[in-house]
This record gives structure tokens, C-alpha cells and sequence, in this order.
């Protein structure tokens, strides 16, 4: 018997998953809204292990977030193969729904190089390529109503795509309009003589979905399965992966079919006015998938609700080297688990010769800002985790600090920072910041640190709660006499409870004098502990 597997197979923040097989090879592409680089792509040969091989849009020639709210960026990435080149589609959201861009790139391999984008249309987000068997290709993507009256989305839209003018030709039709309604994240695909589209609905929350439509012919009409939802966790409070929706269909190289499809796993919290919180963000989960005689999709097993667990399929296991536990930023480059925050990782703040063995991060603005912060994080895939790092930092003045963070957006996060009080003497802050009430929760001007050395910070993540400590040198670990709230760091609270992403750990600087401050990080490591 195959191995059984726990979901979700991408924890923490993996939203939006887009399926694609290339031969043995199997690829899930996921959001990054405000994070940088864009797009994840990670790569799997047996559907069980899989591994961070690509981020395409790298350049500011592609991708410039400076300015971007949180939760708006890259939404609802699509990859495919065709024609010995992947495509990739996505939107970049720059405010509320309504300014946004359709881009299209390309690249030889998962690997890139990848191109400069191509300029689609403005019309909606979730854009998918479908690439027919007749070799012609279509823009499918959902559209707004402008005017945000009542009927909010619009329903899914077809407009042909012409690859050798690089532009999209012909008219722009409705195709299908909804069936649970809030349709979104269309995915087309053909299979004996059907047309099938994919779509998600009810919105990217508790009531999210995944529907299953299809049509002899391409311009529709599209009638949805009459026993839709294919996939939803609406409705049973107790399952224990929710949010369920926004599926993406492979066929596997065993003959199975699978659809990836985001997820959350809340947590309780008892008393609080919004009860259950996503720590994690929408993750990313599988399910296998049964066709009907008729020709219709059903999750392996019956009913609609996603599987905690599923049977690995019948695929040669190809596992991965681990990611160590420990970066001791002896390499050129970051490793993979980090992202910076709507900029690249330029030397102009941040670099690993200029002293070898650690990361250099140069101060600029606070962490509230949206423009140039030093922030290099990892995404909390796990609620039992511990966090260290070591830096070494002068600070001058109060106005510089670096240290380690607990991050979901410029609104919300928790800092333990070294800085300097105004009696001139070095010391330990430690910020919270909640949908924009920001408090120092150190009493007075913080915990008096020794003047010279190296200081070690940390924190244990158990469960709801946040715990803080650091150390001198080489000396024993201090606790910091607070304990914070995590789940504040959530989906559910942060950007006013409408949050799309999920907690990252990480390292900052901050000079809020703009006089050359910089800190110098040694070492960070990342456990997770047994549950």
C-alpha cells in the first residue's frame, strides 16, 4: 500500500495553487501578493515531496511593488506548458480590486530565464491560458463590475490570445456566470470532447468552493454539475482543513488525477470576537479526483469536503534534500525560504561579502512603510516553532533598531529590536502593531542589553502564543517578561480581517534618521518542534 500523506503538502502561506505536468515532472505555481520576488513555482516528481525551484518574476523590469497595500501584489499565478515553453499569467493588484494588470511571461524552462512581461488587459484578476488542441490559446479570467453594484463579479470571460502579435484578439465574451457566485480563479481544460471550466466561489473564506462547468463548445454555454460544489468545507465548522476552494486539475503519470486547491488550518480561540484564526494563511492541499460515467469530477471517496490525509499515488517516490535548519549566510546568495518585501534584495541595502559570513542589512524606513523596507523573512509554516538569530548592530540614536520579527503586513507584526534610549544606554523594544494601533510593550524604555557585543534573540511559537527571550554573547538566554498574541497575525484580523497571506519570521533594520545605520546578522535559525 502507498504511503499516507498529510495535507496540506505546501504549508503556510501557498495560496492559489496552478497545477501543471510536464512529463514525470509536476509544478504548483502560488501567490505572493506583496512579496518579492513573485510567484512561487515548486516542483515535485511523485506528489508527495516537493521543492522551491523557481521564483519568475525577479526583476523590477517584470515587478515593482513599491507602494502596494497589503495583500494586493501577485494574485492567482497560472502556469502551463505548451509549445516547449511554460507560460505563466497573473495579476498584479495595486489597489482594491479595480487597478490591476493582466501579465503574461514565458520561459524555456521552470528555471527561466524568464521574460519581461507582456501587457494583457485590466479586465478582472485570476487570468488562466488555455491552451486548445487545435493550437490556438485563450485568455479565460474573471471580470468586476466597475461600479461595485450588487452582482460584484461578473462572471468568466474568453478572449482569444494571438502569441505571434503578442496581444489578445477578437471580442471578449461571457462564458459562464456563476453558480454559488463570488466566481473567480477560472482553469479551462478538454477532455473527450468537453470543454471544462474550473472556477472558484463564495469568495477566498469560510464559504469557498470549487465548481466543476462544461460545454461542447468552447464560447459555452457551460452548464455547472448539478451536484455542485465539487469541493467545499463550508458549512461543517469541524473539518480541519476550511477555506477550501480555488482548485487546479493535473493527470498524473499513473493514470489518477489530482487537484491542488488552497486551504487553511484554523485554530480556536475562545472568547475572541472572531473565534477561528489561520496563523498559517491559505496553504496549499491535494485531492484525488474520480471521473463519473457520465463524465463528471468527485473527490476520491465521496462527498465534498477535503481529506486531511490522501494515498500517495502509484509514482516512484523522489524525496528531497531537507532545508537545514540553520543558515549561517555563508553563501552569495539568500537561500531559498527567504523573500524581501516589495523590492529585491539589492546591495544597496543588503549584502552577504561585504562581511563574509554574515547577511548586512542597511536601516531604511520603518516597518509601516510600503516603499523601502530592510526585511528579509521565511514563511511560519508550523504553530510550534522556534526562532534565533544573532546580530551585532552600534545603534546611534533611538531612531535605529534591528532585530527579529514575527510579520504579516506593515499593519500588523511584532518586533524585539536593539536599539538605544535617550539616556543614551543600549537596550531591548519590543513592538506590536495591530491594524495600525502601534504600542511599545516594554515597560519604560525597554530591557538594558550590554553595550558591546553580539546579541542573540528568540522566539517560541506554541500554539496561540508568543513567547520572547535573548542573550548576551555567549551568555544564558533572559525571557522578555511579555507574552504576545499570534493569532492576531492571521487571515482573520490583520488588514481588518480580509488578509491574504500569513505570518513570516525574520530579520530587519531600521534607521528612521536616515544617517548609515546597519546591522550585521551572523546566523538564523528556524525549528519546527514536535507538536
Amino acid at each position: 500500500m502507498n504511503a499516507i500523506i498529510a495535507n496540506p503538502v505546501l504549508r503556510g502561506f501557498h495560496p492559489d495553487p496552478s497545477f501543471c505536468r510536464v512529463g514525470e515532472d509536476y509544478y504548483l505555481a502560488t501567490s505572493t501578493f506583496e512579496w518579492f520576488p513573485g510567484v512561487q513555482i515548486h516542483h515535485s516528481r511523485d506528489l508527495v515531496h516537493w521543492r522551491l525551484v523557481a521564483r519568475p518574476l525577479a526583476r523590477l523590469t517584470q515587478l515593482d511593488l513599491r507602494g502596494i497595500a497589503p495583500s494586493g501584489g501577485i494574485w492567482a499565478p497560472a502556469l502551463s506548458w505548451a509549445d516547449g515553453r511554460f507560460w505563466l499569467v497573473t495579476t498584479i493588484v495595486r489597489t482594491a480590486n479595480h487597478d490591476q494588470e493582466n501579465i503574461l511571461v514565458t520561459a524555456p524552462t521552470i528555471e527561466g530565464p524568464w521574460s519581461d512581461p507582456i501587457r494583457l488587459n485590466r479586465l478582472g484578476f485570476d487570468p488562466s491560458l488555455f491552451h486548445a488542441q487545435d493550437g490556438r490559446k485563450y485568455l479565460v479570467q474573471m471580470a468586476l463590475d466597475p461600479h461595485r453594484r450588487q452582482d460584484f463579479f461578473k462572471g468568466i470571460y474568453l478572449t482569444e490570445y494571438d502569441p505571434v502579435s503578442e496581444a489578445l484578439i477578437g471580442p471578449t465574451r461571457r462564458i459562464f456566470h456563476r453558480c454559488l457566485g463570488g466566481t473567480e480563479g477560472p482553469h479551462l481544460f478538454q477532455r473527450e470532447g468537453w470543454y471544462y471550466l474550473i472556477v472558484a466561489e463564495g469568495g477566498t473564506g469560510w464559504g469557498h468552493a470549487v465548481t466543476v462547468a462544461r460545454s461542447r463548445d468552447l464560447w459555452g454555454p457551460y452548464g455547472a454539475d448539478p451536484a455542485s460544489p465539487l469541493l467545499t468545507s463550508r458549512g461543517d465548522p469541524t473539518l480541519p482543513l476550511q477555506k477550501a476552494g480555488h482548485g487546479s486539475l493535473v493527470e498524473a503519470g499513473d493514470g489518477s488525477w489530482w487537484m491542488a486547491h488552497l486551504c487553511s488550518r484554523p485554530m480556536e480561540v475562545a472568547g475572541a470576537a472572531v473565534p477561528r484564526r489561520c496563523i498559517l494563511g491559505r496553504e496549499t492541499a491535494l485531492q484525488r479526483v474520480v471521473w463519473t460515467e457520465d463524465g463528471w469530477l468527485r473527490l476520491e471517496g465521496g462527498g465534498t469536503a477535503p481529506a486531511r490525509h490522501f494515498q500517495a499515488p502509484d509514482l516512484p517516490p523522489h524525496p528531497f534534500p531537507a532545508e537545514p535548519d540553520l543558515d549561517d549566510f555563508d553563501e552569495a546568495t539568500l537561500a531559498a525560504p527567504w523573500q524581501t518585501l516589495r523590492c529585491p534584495a539589492d546591495p544597496i541595502w543588503l549584502s552577504l561579502s561585504e562581511r563574509p559570513g554574515h547577511l548586512r542589512l542597511r536601516g531604511r524606513e520603518s516597518l509601516r512603510s510600503r516603499f523601502a523596507v530592510s526585511l528579509v523573512a521565511r514563511r511560519l509554516q508550523s504553530l510550534q516553532v522556534t526562532v534565533d538569530t544573532c546580530l551585532e548592530i552600534t545603534p546611534r540614536s533611538p531612531w535605529h533598531m534591528a532585530g527579529l520579527t514575527a510579520f504579516y503586513a506593515d499593519d500588523n507584526y511584532l518586533a524585539l529590536l536593539v536599539s538605544r534610549g535617550d539616556d543614551g544606554r543600549r537596550r531591548l523594544v519590543l513592538f506590536r502593531r495591530s491594524n495600525g494601533e502601534e504600542a511599545q510593550l516594554l515597560e519604560g524604555d525597554g530591557i538594558i542589553i550590554p553595550e558591546e557585543g553580539s546579541i542573540r534573540l528568540r522566539l517560541s511559537l506554541r500554539g496561540r502564543w508568543l513567547t520572547w527571550a535573548w542573550a548576551a554573547a555567549d551568555g544564558p538566554w533572559q525571557d522578555v517578561p511579555i507574552v504576545s498574541d499570534a493569532s492576531e497575525l492571521s487571515d482573520d484580523v490583520a488588514c481588518g480581517g480580509w488578509g491574504f497571506t500569513g505570518t513570516f519570521v525574520g530579520v530587519c533594520a531600521l534607521d528612521l534618521a536616515g544617517d548609515g545605520c546597519y546591522a550585521d546578522f551572523d546566523w538564523f535559525r528556524y525549528r519546527e518542534e514536535a507538536s
